[in-house]
Order: structure tokens, then sequence, then C-alpha cells
């Protein structure tokens, strides 16, 4: 699936960004389904990253001066790779996504040996990120968390724990984030780099979700660090995580924007051959309710996706309330979308092996990470008081 033309052929757009489009379509729709065993998740991960790095498409995960497309990353193209991927397959949007978010920071804020260690392997698919910040009691309060990091003479300690950790069992080095306590809260966390194998870091559990990917969580127990494995400066951790989230948060409504593509699709599909009381069932006006209302919902979130990625790509510093309106808004449409579909297959719908019945699984942890729902509703609104609050000020002093 290409990304509909006439939303690529919006000012959104680059002739560079319609290109990649067609030839990730291309390659993904034709290479993807044969590299996927769900019964398989660790295996099918592992050849999907190696086939997308041998391909090339993960050099849109890091920059030029790493071998990247482009000088910073490019949010739409992110987007647009997520949404190709996530129509096609899930654990391929997977996949790529966290070659991305697990590299981020490293790309925004290491120093070039960090880079040199990190980007490459990634970008060639010969080494599996991931990103390490959730724990047991502090998700979306990342302040909560718990996690210690102990500055040594020769290095650091890292003691705690981080669960809900994706590609955490298979990942060769993890973008860790701990408390150093520069200061309370937020403003006292750093992020290190840590290799699968440190000693004192240990698989304690692999988590099985309604749709399988390769999740854990993680233990810490007197691992122990070289100096270089901080990233940037200590007590910086929560910036770079929210400048790195900033980037990959619109590209999450984009997966969902796949889906509901995808579920779109299919649900169209089904309403034309299906036949019920004598004529097709997309004949039936409340069928096609249900397919116009799938429309409209798909093409709102897909404008919201890419105002947010084009913003960013101009140069917009942070995108905090276009990222969390695209996502709040993508991902309750996809899964609107997704749900639609199963009514118009019917009983058909719940079946196992059904790509709606699995896109149906696929669509509902998109609305908690990286900000559930009801986070980006606080975003959102505390984005616009403070609006409001900037714009009397400037109203009073004019």
């Amino acid at each position: 699936m290409t990304l509909p033309a006439d939303l690529l052929s919006l000012p959104f757009f680059e002739d560079r960004h319609r290109d990649y489009a067609a030839r990730l379509a291309d390659w993904a729709g034709r290479t993807v389904p044969g590299l996927v065993d769900h019964d398989d998740v660790d295996g099918s991960c592992r050849r999907l990253v190696a086939a997308m790095g041998e391909a090339g498409w993960l050099r849109a995960c890091v920059p030029a001066d790493q071998g990247g497309l482009t000088p910073a990353l490019d949010v739409r193209t992110l987007c647009i790779t997520r949404a190709t991927l996530a129509y096609v397959e899930g654990l391929a949007d997977f996949a790529f996504a966290m070659q991305g978010l697990g590299t981020g920071v490293v790309s925004l804020f290491g120093t070039a040996e960090q880079k040199a260690l990190c980007c490459p392997p990634v970008r060639d698919g010969k080494a599996i990120a991931a990103f390490a910040l959730s724990e047991p009691d502090a998700g979306s309060d990342v302040a909560a968390m718990s996690t210690t990091a102990t500055r040594l003479d020769d290095g650091w300690r890292l003691d705690g724990v981080k669960t809900w950790i994706s590609n955490g069992g298979i990942a060769d080095r993890y973008i860790v984030f701990a408390r150093t306590g520069e200061a309370p809260g937020a403003r006292g966390i750093s992020a290190f780099i840590v290799p699968a194998d440190a000693a004192g870091l240990s698989i304690a559990e692999r988590i099985d979700v309604i749709a399988p990917h390769p999740l854990a969580t993680l233990l810490f127990e007197d691992c122990r660090l070289p100096a270089d494995a901080l990233i940037g400066k200590a007590g910086g951790g929560f910036a770079m995580a929210m400048a790195n989230l900033d980037i990959f948060r619109p590209t999450v409504a984009a997966a969902a924007l796949g889906m509901g593509l995808r579920a779109l699709d299919e649900a169209t599909q089904r309403a034309r051959s299906r036949r019920m009381f004598g004529a097709p069932l997309a004949d039936l006006q409340l069928t096609q309710a249900s397919l116009a209302d799938s429309i409209a919902e798909l093409e709102a979130a897909a404008l919201l996706v890419f105002r947010a990625a084009w913003a960013k790509d101009q140069g917009k510093p942070r995108i905090t309330k276009e990222a969390a309106i695209a996502k709040m808004v993508a991902t309750e449409n996809a899964q609107k979308v997704i749900d639609r579909a199963i009514q118009i297959f019917g009983g058909l719908g719940v079946k196992k092996g059904e790509k709606v019945e699995e896109l149906y699984r696929e669509i509902r942890a998109l609305r908690i990470y990286e900000g559930a729902s009801e986070v980006q509703k606080v975003v959102i609104a505390r984005a616009h008081l403070a609006e409001a609050e900037a714009a009397a000020h400037s109203k009073a002093a004019g």
C-alpha cells in the first residue's frame, strides 16, 4: 500500500517523500509477509530488522553523519515508513520503530564516539536497539522513576527495574534512564548506553501481550558501566527523552493511520463481496454510513499526523502539542475504524487469523504506549492554557 495519492500530493511532502513511499510500499508488499511467523516473534523481529537494514530502510533512523538519509531525522519519512509497514504487518512497524526510538537519544545528544558505536549497526540491521524508560510505578509519570545510577570513581552503578521494554530480551543495546540526583523530580535523571551483556543486567520476565511483541522486564543489580556510558550531561535525561519522543510520538499516530487504512480496505472488500438479502452488503445504507465515518476519521488523522511531522521538519523546536493531538486522534480513530471493520465482517471478524482480528489486537496498545490518550489530553490542555496565558500577558503589556 502506498499512502493515498491525494494525501501525498499535499504541500506537506516533497518529491523525495513520494518516491520513497512508492518504493517502500513495493518492497514491503513483496518482502515482509514472508519474514513473519507469529509463533516466532523474536525470530521474526530479527529477520525484519536484518532485511530492512540490508534494503536501506533503516537509514531513515539515523542522521546523515552516520549514513542516514537526511542531516537530521526526517519525521515525515519516519511517518511514511511506519504507516506503510503497519498497513502490511504490525511486527514490521514495531521492528522499524524501535530501531529509531532506541537510537534517537544517541543521534540527538551523543558524542561522536557514542554515535559511531550505536548508529551504524542499527542502520545496517546488524544490531537491535531498545529504549528503557518505563518502570512498574513510573510510566507516564517519569518523575516517579526509582532506578538509580550512582557515580563511582571509574564510572557508574545501575540498580533498579525497567518494565514494558520493547525489544527487551532480544536487544543488543539499551538506552536506559536512571535517577542520578542532580535535582528533584525529572531534573535529576540521566541517560546511559547499556550493552545487553553488561554484568548485573538480567531479563527478569518476558511479557506476553494480546498482540505478541518482544517485551520484557529488565533487572539491574550492581550493573557497572564505564564513565563514557553517560549520554550528554548528568541530569539532562528527561529533556533528552522528551526530545526523542517529540520526534517519535507522531510516528505512533502514523502507525495507527496505516492500521486504520488497512482495516478500511479490508472492510470495503468485504462489503463489496458479501451478499446479504440479495444484494452486496455495501448497498446497505448502514454499511455506507460505517464506511463514511471511517473515511472521514482517517483523513482527519492523516492531516494531523503530517501537520505535526511537517512542523518538526521545518525546524519548530518543540511540537509537543501537535504531536499529542496527532497521537490521540489517530490512535482513537483507528480503533473505531478497526472495530467497525470487524462489525462488517461479522463472526468471521473475530476468527483468529483474519487480518481485522489481528489489527484489533495490534491497535489497542497504541492508545497506551508513548503516552496514553488521557495523558495526551492533559498535554494538549496545558499547552493551550499556557498559550492563552502568554497571549493575555502580551495583550496586557501592549
